[in-house]
């Protein structure tokens, strides 16, 4: 008689397969809470200690480590030696193993949970009877996931066993899955040891859709989420309305919210290809979004809005003004809703926790061709006060406005420089090989308002030239990191204009 080995915490059509394998003409064996699911259903099942001789003990954590189960899940059949001794040995096959681990990941989610509770949900047995029944997968057919029991229930009532192809996916998906289970192990350990950079790093995600394509309709593309940690996150989103999400569509809308998380006012982003476009902070929403889009009416035409505040009525008909990709806000009003729903393809997301800081632990990864860099995230904003360096100097207004700058020019991409007036961006110049070009850009998009506007540069100025092009513009203040050999030069140009400036001593470039 054929056997199988049946032993899952989670209980999902478990009684169901158990029934269709017993009618196969399958013996069941199994242990614990499955076993006990399985006889309350009906059926017939042996007890794993019935099989080894031997009673479970240690309070369970020993319960299928014995020769006689995994003699009988790695014997290869079509090895006489192996055969031979599992009649030596009165050892019997078993041809199907179905297992899934302990919920590691629902137990360690608790931001409370106990050390030695995650060590207890650390699963010991199951990995080493999937891991031996996928090494012998020619032989024995293993199942971690209730999504593939229709089939091989369908394989064996047509077939009488299942396909050596399903054989070989199943096995292809345990080692995917006990190298995540381990992955994420590792990861919460790494928690604790406050290690952030092993020797080896070891990573887990999890597929959060299919996209329709990457970066261009040519390229297929995958969204991952990883498995723990995610509020304030795209992938926590909730989709309200509109087209399925892109690749670009989700690249664009984190670095919005990146942007975003640096304010704690009634902020809206406005993003296009991955720079903000134009970024307003103000007492209400529909100022604040009327801020982000009059910087670049052109820009924000096919772009993405992020806001920290709940949609209403009034800004929900402004936004619909223009042609939007993405709007991502806590939650919207119900005639809010109404009104932007109205447009089929707007893609209309509610992320309750936007304004939620990630995590101390997160890291900025970038994949390079043959390897992989990785950074701590980029969460400072200023390390300690900063410093006036010229004669002229900031009035209480102008440094507010730096530090909205400031805030705002650490998530558009290097060179940048950024111009700013009333917590309002009015021209960005961003991704430039020189800086002088980026704060040209950033000031003929500012038009007439740039008089008497402040300037932020996420680096120094290596020479006094942009500080002559601000000055003729009619800039007022310049926030920069300082550092450059140069400085004396900048710091001069600007006391000759009556431009005040300050260094932050820290700079923040975005690659």
């Amino acid at each position: 008689m054929s056997r199988a080995f049946l032993s899952v915490s989670d209980k999902t059509g478990i009684v169901e397969f158990a029934k269709g394998l017993t009618e196969a003409g399958y013996e069941l064996l199994s242990t614990g809470g499955t076993k006990k699911a399985l006889e309350q259903a009906g059926l017939i099942v042996t007890s794993v200690s019935d099989v080894t001789g031997f009673p479970e003990c240690l309070d369970g954590r020993v319960k299928t480590l014995h020769p006689k189960i995994h003699a009988g899940i790695l014997a290869m059949r079509g090895n006489t030696s192996h055969m031979q001794t599992l009649k030596d040995l009165e050892i019997e096959p078993i041809d199907i193993v179905v297992v899934n681990l302990y919920p590691f990941k629902a137990t360690i989610a608790d931001p409370n949970v106990h050390l030695s509770e995650a060590i207890e949900n650390i699963d010991i047995g199951g990995p080493t009877m999937l891991r031996a029944a996928a090494k012998n997968w020619q032989d024995v057919t293993v199942v971690i996931d209730s999504a593939d029991y229709g089939v091989v229930l369908d394989e064996i009532k047509a077939n009488g066993e299942v396909s050596r192809e399903t054989k070989f996916r199943l096995c292809a998906k345990v080692f995917e899955h006990t190298a995540a289970y381990d992955a994420m192990i590792n990861g919460y350990l790494r928690t604790i040891t406050q290690e952030k950079f092993p020797e080896k790093l070891t990573l887990t995600f999890e597929k959060q859709q299919d996209l329709r394509y990457g970066e261009n309709p040519h390229q297929q593309a995958m969204f991952y989420r990883e498995p723990l940690f995610n509020q304030g996150t795209l992938v926590e989103a909730e989709q309200l309305n509109g087209k399925e999400l892109s690749f670009n569509n989700i690249n664009d809308a984190n670095g919005a919210l990146d942007a975003l998380r640096e304010f704690d006012e009634i902020t809206v982003v406005g993003a296009k290809h991955a720079n903000p476009c134009g970024i307003g902070s103000a007492d209400n929403l529909y100022d604040a979004y009327m801020k982000a889009y009059e910087c670049d009416p052109v820009s924000i035409y096919g772009g993405i809005v992020v806001t920290n505040a709940k949609v209403d009525k009034k800004t929900a008909e402004e936004m619909n003004k223009t042609f939007l990709e993405i709007i991502v806000a806590p939650d919207y009003s119900a005639d809010a809703l109404e009104v932007l729903c109205a447009k089929k393809n707007l893609r209309v997301l509610k992320l309750p926790t936007i304004s939620q800081p990630l995590k101390a632990t997160a890291m900025d990864m970038k994949k390079v061709a043959g390897g992989l860099l990785v950074q701590d995230i980029n969460s400072i904003l200023l390390d300690g006060e900063v410093t006036c360096v010229t004669q002229t100097k900031p009035t209480e207004a102008q440094m507010a406005d730096m530090l909205f700058a400031w805030k705002a020019v650490k998530h558009i991409k290097s060179n940048g420089v950024l111009v700013a007036k009333n917590k309002q961006t009015l021209g960005i110049g961003p991704g430039q090989v020189s800086r002088v070009w980026a704060v040209e850009a950033a000031l003929e998009r500012s038009g007439v308002a740039v008089k008497g506007a402040v300037v932020a540069s996420d680096a120094y100025f290596p020479f006094a030239d942009s500080v002559g092009l601000m000055a003729a513009a009619g800039i007022s203040c310049i926030i920069q990191p300082g550092g450059s050999i140069r400085d004396e030069d900048s710091i001069k140009a600007c006391d000759a204009a009556g431009i005040a400036m300050v260094f932050t001593g820290l700079r923040h470039f975005k690659h």
